[in-house]
Parts: structure tokens; C-alpha cells; sequence
């Protein structure tokens, strides 16, 4: 229906003046057709000759003679029947001429009234097709708005179902890195404590193999193979290391002083670290608490042992 309602649209408007055109061209047919109806009636046409005769006898008869015995009848002479008249053939009445036939002309008023008609019928058949045409337009963006709106709800509804499995997705990943993270601190926790187990048991037998190898003097009452204690420069020695780290360019009033606990492996690695007394100044405090996790290893002292744990005082102006 669209494509016809288009076809009629753009169709070339009707020629002006078709019913009076057709109308004319019937009446000039009718007329010929008059006229030659005429002509061959008018050729076809008998010309009639009538005649008048009278018949008489061919031989003509005498009285016979009167009888001399008798009176004589009356001799009646025959009469002969005359022929009866015969009427002549009328004539044939001439012929009818036939009224030339006149082309019936439509009114001027009637043919300017359906002009009209066809004009308003014209007018009437675009005004309905711009009423399907913008009927069928509405019908179709309303089709279009539904398959928007269908379109929009099938994407939101994938979106929830995506967010949902991105959401379960990285709450498992979370519970696993979670649980990775536990069982590293447990295996971190599980190596420190093997690792101090196994220098409490390497003390352990270093201490049990006898008092051969003792470092103390001959009065020395202590069972351990050397002395606890360290030499009066070491711990000089381990502020020296650990001075050069200290970023502290504050320029403040009196000299504060830090005490802090430090506790390392055999080797003298750093293990960690707490301040014991604070200096009353936070910036210093931290300061030298970072200088001691740079440093992460402590020199030997001269017996080759790394004493732990180990308290030492650091002063901004030493």
C-alpha cells in the first residue's frame, strides 16, 4: 500500500479538459456515421415508372336479325366487361432528409462543476494520502521507539548479568589472593620461627661441646663460651654505621636524645627494631628508626659476634 500510495503521488497530474475532449471526439463519430447512413439510403433508392391501360375486344361483333315468325326479342348487345382500372402506383414519397446532426456541446457551468469535483477529488485523495503516509510514518517510529526500548533492556539486563559475574569474579580472586596472603604470612611466620629455633639450637650445642674453647679469664665463673657483654667500642662502631643514614636537617633546640633496642641475626642482619625511649622530638625519633632499617646489617664485634639485642642512644648533635 505504501508503494502505491507513492506511484500516485508522484504520478504527471491528468490532462485538462479530457471529458470534454472525449465528449467532442463521440459526438464527430455519431455524426459521420449519420451522414453516411444517409448517403447510402439516398443511392439505394428504386425509381418507380407507373403506366394506365385499357383492354377491349380484338374482333368486333354485329346485331343478329330480327325473326320474322315471332316478334323479335330484344337483342341485347354484349357488353364487354371493361378492364378493371388499374390504379397507378403511388409515388414513392421523397426522401427524408436527414437533420444534420449537431455536436452536443457539454455546458460550460457543468464542465467547470466537474473540474471542480475532479479538482476537490484530486485534493481529497492527496490529503488522505498524506494522512497514510504520515499514519504509517507514526506507526513505524513507534515501532522503532519498542525496538529501541527492547534493545535497551536486553543491554541492560547482559550489563547486570556481566556486573554480576565481574562482581563473583573478583570476589573469588579477593578470597584467593586473601588466602595466598595468609598462607604466605605463615610460611614467613613458620621460616622466622625455624630460623630462631635453629640458632637457639645452634647456641644450644655451642654451648654444651665443653668449656675448651672459653673465652674467660681464669677466674671467670660464667658457663657460656664467651662473655655476653661487648667491647667499649662497639658500640661506637655500630652508631658510626648507622649515623651516615640518618636524614635529619631540623634545626632544633637542645640535643634529644633516642634510645632504641635493636635485634639481629648471627650474621648481623637487621631483624628489627623498636624505640625504648623516645626524645620527645617525632621527627628525630623516626628519623633514626629509617637510618637503622637502611643499614640492615650490623658489623661483628671483635670476637666476631654480633651482640642481640642491642640498646643504643642517638643524639642530632653527637
Amino acid at each position: 500500500m505504501h508503494a502505491a500510495t507513492d506511484r500516485l503521488e508522484f504520478a504527471p497530474p491528468p490532462t485538462p479538459g479530457l471529458l470534454r475532449s472525449l465528449a467532442l471526439a463521440v459526438l464527430a463519430h455519431a455524426f459521420l456515421l449519420a451522414a453516411l447512413t444517409w448517403g447510402v439510403h439516398w443511392k439505394s433508392d428504386d425509381i418507380s415508372v407507373s403506366a394506365e391501360a385499357e383492354l377491349w375486344s380484338a374482333v368486333p361483333q354485329a346485331a343478329a336479325p330480327k325473326l320474322v315468325e315471332a316478334p323479335p326479342e330484344p337483342v341485347v348487345a354484349p357488353i364487354t366487361p371493361k378492364a378493371p382500372m388499374v390504379a397507378p402506383a403511388p409515388k414513392p414519397p421523397p426522401p427524408v432528409q436527414a437533420p444534420e446532426a449537431r455536436p452536443n456541446l457539454p455546458d460550460p457551468a457543468i464542465a467547470l462543476e466537474r473540474d471542480k469535483l475532479r479538482q476537490k477529488k484530486a485534493l481529497d485523495l492527496k490529503k488522505q494520502q498524506e494522512l497514510d503516509k504520515q499514519r504509517l510514518e507514526k506507526q513505524r517510529l513507534e515501532q522503532l521507539k519498542q525496538e529501541e526500548l527492547k534493545q535497551k533492556k536486553v543491554q541492560l539486563e547482559k550489563q547486570r548479568l556481566q556486573d554480576k559475574r565481574d562482581n563473583d569474579k573478583k570476589a573469588a580472586e579477593d578470597k584467593k589472593k586473601a588466602a595466598q596472603e595468609a598462607q604466605r604470612k605463615e610460611a614467613s611466620q613458620a621460616q622466622e620461627d625455624a630460623k630462631k629455633l635453629a640458632i637457639q639450637r645452634k647456641a644450644n650445642i655451642e654451648r654444651m661441646t665443653g668449656l675448651a674453647g672459653a673465652s674467660g679469664g681464669a677466674s671467670a665463673r660464667g658457663t657460656q663460651l664467651q662473655s655476653s657483654g661487648s667491647s667499649s667500642s662497639y658500640a661506637g662502631r655500630i652508631r658510626a654505621r648507622i649515623k651516615p643514614n640518618i636524614a635529619f636537617v631540623d634545626d632544633i633546640a637542645g640535643n634529644p636524645a633516642a634510645e632504641v633496642e635493636v635485634r639481629t641475626a648471627p650474621d648481623g642482619t637487621i631483624i628489627s627494631s623498636k624505640l625504648t625511649k623516645p626524645s620527645g622530638l617525632k621527627a628525630w625519633d623516626d628519623a633514626v628508626l629509617r637510618a637503622i632499617e637502611k643499614t640492615e646489617v650490623l658489623p661483628r664485634d671483635v670476637d666476631g659476634r654480633v651482640i642481640s639485642p642491642l640498646t643504643l642512644v642517638f643524639t642530632p648533635k653527637d
